[in-house]
């Protein structure tokens, strides 16, 4: 195994590590169980018409659950086994026979050529160790005139901006990769082999004692954030709407992308 590759599996286990033991505080986040790009979601997948779904990187499993209704089957996959348990007690509670788990890292997909009709990836995307092979994947697993929706915090893309928001990302969650810029997400695309029909930002208001919690954040970590948030300048504090208990707004990209 070379020094990469051991460098990705180290990374992954770290991931699964974070992850493991908030896994039902993500399906209680209201962040995470509310947005409205989750119409857009239900919309293409009724549109399509006996879709089979990936849900890559589940989490704990908002987007299967949404989408569930419309379509053939869904498959929730995600680095977590924990998070998987949680998706899975949840959608028999909700009955939703048609949602099934798998466990793995987005960069190797475990699937045929062309099985599915749609993936979908929502607040994922920031995690993963190579996100143009993650892409690749999806790509590959995508039948031809298949639809890829990809739901994620994205960076402003200018220099200071995007150097703040990387810090306090990485300070909250030491498995944090990247949040991706507008042009960067542009370019993995293409390079994977999408066309991208459309790319839009929302806003989203971060609460920050629940931002925190739900990760868990050391004592520590948190004080540095709210340090480094004091300690900005105008421009980075206007931009992000910093509140005065450390609430702040981020930017949310909602992209669409066919083969």
């Amino acid at each position: 195994m070379s020094a990469l590759q051991q460098g990705g599996h180290a990374h992954k286990q770290h991931v699964e590590q974070q992850f493991g033991g908030q896994a039902a505080a993500y399906l209680s986040s209201q962040v995470h169980a509310e947005g409205a790009e989750f119409v857009e979601l239900r919309q293409a997948t009724a549109e399509h018409g006996a879709a089979r779904v990936l849900d890559l990187g589940c989490g704990a499993g908002h987007v299967g659950f949404q989408v569930a209704e419309a379509a053939r089957e869904v498959v929730a996959y995600d680095l977590s086994a924990a998070m998987l348990e949680v998706v899975a007690a949840e959608a028999a509670r909700r009955g939703l026979d048609n949602l099934g788990t798998q466990q793995g890292a987005a960069e190797w997909l475990p699937f045929a050529d062309g099985d599915f009709d749609l993936v979908f990836s929502r607040y994922s995307a920031h995690h993963w160790g190579d996100v143009g092979l993650a892409l690749r994947e999806a790509r590959r697993v995508l039948k031809p005139g298949g639809r890829l929706a990809l739901i994620d915090v994205m960076s402003p893309g200018q220099p200071l901006l995007d150097t703040y928001l990387q810090a306090v990302e990485v300070l909250r969650d030491s498995s944090h990769v990247r949040d991706y810029s507008a042009g960067e997400w542009l370019t993995l695309l293409a390079e994977a082999g999408f066309a991208v029909d459309s790319l839009r930002r929302q806003r989203l208001r971060l609460d920050f004692d629940t931002w925190i919690a739900r990760m868990r954040t050391p004592p520590e970590m948190a004080a540095a954030i709210r340090l480094l948030q004091q300690r900005m300048g105008k421009e980075v504090r206007d931009y992000f709407a910093i509140e005065a208990d450390g609430s702040f707004c981020a930017d949310v990209m909602v992209l669409w992308a066919s083969t």
